[in-house]
């Protein structure tokens, strides 16, 4: 199959071999494809090396037999983010978790566009960690996985003032007043989930309870194997109203 002007977003390249790079990109019709670009790292290649690194947004031309395509031509569209500190590792972030969940070859048009407002949201500097539950609800319901942020798993009205956990196969399940410390910790408020279905900014008291909350529903479809982003990032939503930490 050929590949023609094909918008994508560079998620993660690799050296392979000598002179070669291995690329994963996001593209608009495809999906995620794993894109072999000859030559790329050779002397004289550095124009395409700039348009093959990590949230560059860029259209190619290749050729797809089998798993791998073979890369024929690539063009930045635009000039990347300058991310430097932590909206660098929200942008490491963004790629690792979009590599780790979407599927290869499987055409994810939501998806992309999704992509394509986070990756703006971290250019004009808005709030990391907000930016980053907004992606993460968003990434969660282009793969046919998310929740209705207004009622509970059972069709109740989400309760503003009660705590919830997030269940991946059930949805949001309300917690009783007698449950544990731990319990409470993994949980968001009702607020914070009724914010997520408006599309507002949460209460600053609520957005670790959502991290966490969500954080679960990330792990359950990521299996055993963590994100390197996280060890990178560690906790750091505990700074406080300070940081726009995306944690």
């Amino acid at each position: 199959m050929r590949i023609t002007a094909e918008p994508a977003f560079v998620l993660h390249a690799r050296p392979w071999r000598e002179t070669s790079l291995l690329v994963e990109v996001l593209t608009a019709t495809h999906g995620r494809l794993g894109v072999l670009a000859r030559g790329a790292q050779g002397p004289k290649r550095h124009v395409l090396r700039a348009a093959l690194q990590p949230l560059q947004w860029i259209r190619l031309d290749a050729v797809q037999r089998g798993e791998l395509a073979r890369l024929v031509a690539a063009e930045a569209v635009d000039a990347a983010p300058r991310l430097l500190g932590e909206a660098l590792l929200a942008g490491f972030y963004l790629n690792e978790l979009t590599l780790r969940l979407a599927p290869r070859q499987d055409p994810q048009p939501d998806l992309f566009h999704a992509y394509a407002v986070a990756r703006e949201r971290l250019r004009a500097d808005e709030p990391l960690g907000w930016t980053l539950r907004r992606y993460e609800r968003d990434l969660l319901e282009a793969l046919g996985v998310g929740f209705d942020w207004q009622v509970d798993g059972d069709g109740i009205a989400i309760d503003p003032a009660a705590r919830y956990r997030l269940d991946p196969e059930h949805g949001a399940r309300r917690l009783l007043s007698d449950r544990g410390q731990a319990d409470r910790a993994g949980a968001a408020t009702g607020r914070a989930l009724l914010a997520m279905a408006a599309d507002t900014p949460p209460e600053a008291e609520d957005q670790a309870g959502l991290r966490r909350a969500l954080r679960s529903v990330l792990e359950h479809h990521l299996g055993p194997r963590g994100l390197k982003s996280w060890e990178m990032l560690g906790d750091l939503a505990r700074v406080g109203p300070r940081s726009n930490a995306p944690g």
